[in-house]
């Protein structure tokens, strides 16, 4: 070995024996070791530029291009001091992933060599090829230019060797290709908007943030029999196999004891997180086999939602480690639970107060109210959108199902809080009002007491719940990027408030006072939003016709439900608050109605493989076995023969059968499928998917699931699911 490469390799040696944490070590000691928080800019940035990077980040400043050229110095040198070679902005493209083009910090000095070199050019601005993302037509091949753009709120961090620069991603024209930049923008306005309803009651107010504490669920299995099942490796679930004898029907894996090995992959996957920062808090079994659950502490939601993007990245690789693979489909497995990603969601001020919780005076608890109505009355209006956006290919096979929120959006408030809204609305101003509770408080419409608000009864069935001091928007996948969600509510509740805010002026240009303006206006709000307030079955088939009858968005199809980003209401509420023009949205429309096409398409295809290369031969070859067995009883037994004969001849028929019609049903599939593929309209081709192409999904995987319970264990070709579901 040359010296200099025996160089490089001691040094990989040392780097990764530095980084193993000592059981002695407390996750304080390490904590964001590989983030350049502000504990790093303060050490790696004189004052000047540390001052100017933080009012960028707590206040929107600008910062000027040589502050950015300090920046990128002390980063480059805090990060090669940890051995980093390389840099890459790190974006999320609209492919419900993550995207990196590493570059090394090489540059020609000049003399025949070369030196580090990372400027503030670098930093804050890169460009990659826009037409190569999902784009809904808005680059062309031949206008490849688009440009990637630092975020200074979400701090840079390493993975391995690389220095990590989250940053949003637009195109040359300026519209948004990915999930951060219209998030910021969302973002943007919903402080905006909540800020200066804010002032209205203290106006010291000068900054609301959105809050997001996400719970993430996840499947694990061996990796060697992910790597037997062609389905999961090509799709993320299981596209047939018949569900074990046993499964969660006892529900005793809920909470249970964490198996040693999926300890040991818990452990190791939080302490790499802890070390990017992602404040790791929560683990626990989840309701099915082999399903685990991990959730942080609330943080901003463009920092929260960076550490989720990233924390799915990291629990994929460290499972490796543990001869796991991490599955995040949504349903990988029938009969069984699926997997959402519950956002919790939640505004505050800069002043400490939370806007969705109840306060210690009459004015905070107004306050409270003011919010929490405001928030019904935005999901009220735009319950369609919200649903959109969290529909998926994907995570069409876990809602409706009877272990996950319906597809139909309903607010579950709880005893206390309908309690307080229906008061608001029989009682007269000014009058005292009993309230159910802890105590049993008095409301006054206009002087507002302080309230106990008791964690009601949580409702599961409920995809978007008030838990206390929040809002659990439970319907989120859990492949998803949480953005789609965060986008969608806080620009509606953006609007929501803006409009709250011109209907109170009105009312005080009227001559009313600011208090009886505001109750005066949440009365006709409480009343006009009644028909989102649901705290019953939301499986139940009544609460299906009751909502249809309520006027709520009941529609099934995906690819239909994304037509609500283009309603009237939803590109009027996008367009004022700034958050998507309209060419945005038709654009990313564009994208998920292709995106759900190709993934149904894939999912055909797979299937049609594994039927016709897989589960036919096998099916067929013991089925001739099993004819061979016939035909030798009947020259040994040629009077019994029949009787002998007759289990087996009855297998052989229904072998004959489901694989005629697996036959049958993957030409009709794949006859559907050319079908699909001949139109031109991205919306038109999902249609198709949907309704002629995905139910052949599942009836040819009836007649796969029946073989499997006749043809020999020991020739059938994939692992079960008593095998796949059971860490052993």
């Amino acid at each position: 070995m040359s010296e200099l490469r025996f160089s490089v390799v001691e040094e990989a040696f040392k780097k990764k024996a530095a980084d193993v944490v000592s059981p002695k070590e407390r996750p304080s000691e390490y904590y964001a070791k590989y983030v350049f928080n502000k504990e790093k800019m303060f050490k790696y940035l004189d004052k000047k530029t540390y001052d100017a990077l933080v009012s960028c980040i707590d206040n929107g400043a600008p910062l000027s291009r040589n502050i950015a050229d300090k920046v990128a110095d002390g980063m480059k040198t805090w990060a090669m001091e940890l051995g980093v070679t390389h840099y890459t902005h790190w974006f999320q493209p609209l492919t419900e992933g993550t995207a990196e083009k590493h570059d090394a910090f090489v540059e020609h000095d000049g003399k025949g060599g070369m030196v580090e070199e990372f400027s503030g050019k670098l930093l804050v601005q890169q460009e990659p090829d826009a037409s190569s993302f999902p784009n809904g037509g808005i680059r062309n091949t031949f206008e490849a230019r688009g440009y990637s753009a630092w975020d200074p709120t979400s701090p840079a961090f390493i993975d391995g060797d690389t220095l990590c620069i989250p940053t949003i991603f637009i195109a040359y024209t300026g519209e948004s290709l990915d999930y951060k930049a219209p998030l910021l923008k969302a973002l943007d306005a919903v402080d905006k908007a909540a800020t200066d309803v804010c002032k209205m009651f203290d106006p010291t107010v000068k900054k609301v943030f959105s809050y997001l504490g996400w719970e993430q669920e996840y499947f694990l299995i061996d990796e060697g029999l992910y790597a037997a099942r062609p389905d999961l490796l090509m799709t993320g679930r299981t596209l047939m196999g018949h569900e074990s004898a046993k499964n969660q029907q006892l529900e005793d894996h809920y909470f249970g004891a964490i198996p040693s090995r999926v300890a040991a992959f818990m452990k190791d996957l939080e302490i790499e997180a802890h070390k990017l920062g992602i404040p790791c808090k929560t683990r626990h079994n989840e309701v099915a086999p082999n399903q685990f659950e991990l959730a942080p502490i609330f943080e901003e939601a463009n920092l929260a939602n960076d550490h989720n993007q990233l924390i799915m990245s990291l629990m994929k690789k460290i499972a490796r480690n543990h001869g796991f693979r991490v599955l995040l489909h949504e349903k990988p497995f029938k009969g069984v639970n699926g997997s959402g990603k519950h956002n919790n969601w939640s505004l505050g001020t800069d002043t400490g107060v939370l806007l969705l919780g109840p306060g210690k005076t009459p004015e905070q608890n107004l306050q409270f109210v003011t919010f929490f109505v405001n928030v019904l009355m935005a999901v009220y209006k735009h319950n369609g959108l919200l649903k959109a956006s969290i529909s998926s290919a994907t995570n069409a096979h876990r809602l409706g199902a009877n272990e996950a929120p319906p597809a139909i959006v309903s607010i579950f408030l709880g005893k206390q809080m309908s309690e307080v809204l229906d008061a608001i609305v029989a009682n007269p101003s000014g009058t005292a009002i009993e309230v159910s509770g802890k105590a049993g408080k008095k409301l006054d419409i206009i002087q507002i007491p302080e309230l106990i608000i008791d964690n009601t009864d949580r409702n599961r069935t409920s995809p978007f719940a008030f838990t206390g001091n929040r809002f659990e928007f439970r319907a989120v996948g859990s492949s998803a990027n949480c953005a789609s969600a965060m986008i969608a509510l806080n620009a509606a509740v953006a609007d929501q408030l803006k409009d709250f805010k011109i209907n109170v002026d009105k009312g005080i240009a009227a001559g009313k006072t600011m208090q009886v303006a505001i109750i005066d206006i949440l009365k006709d709000y409480i009343k006009e939003c009644t028909p989102i307030r649901f705290d019953g079955n939301g499986y139940s088939d009544e609460w299906k016709e009751e909502a249809a009858k309520r006027g709520l968005d009941c529609e099934t199809s995906v690819p239909l439900i994304f037509d609500r980003y283009l309603s009237d209401s939803s590109i009027g509420m996008f367009t004022r608050t700034g958050v998507f023009s309209e060419v945005e949205l038709n654009a990313r429309n564009e994208v998920k109605w292709e995106l759900y096409a190709k993934m149904i398409q894939i999912e055909s295809r797979v299937l049609e493989d594994m039927s016709k290369n897989h589960i036919i031969p096998v099916a067929t070859r013991y089925q001739t076995s099993l004819l061979e067995n016939v035909t030798m009883m009947k020259d040994i037994f040629p009077d019994k023969y029949k009787e002998l004969s007759s289990a087996d001849m009855e297998i052989i028929e229904k072998i004959a059968f489901h694989s005629a019609q697996i036959k049958a049903g993957v030409q009709a599939m794949v006859n559907a499928r050319k079908d699909a593929n001949k139109l031109t309209l991205e919306r038109e081709k999902a249609i198709a998917y949907h309704d002629k192409v995905a139910p052949f999904l599942d009836s040819i995987r009836y007649h796969i699931d029946k073989l499997e319970l006749m043809v020999d264990n020991q020739i059938w070709p994939l692992p079960k699911y008593r095998e796949l579901l059971f860490i052993r």
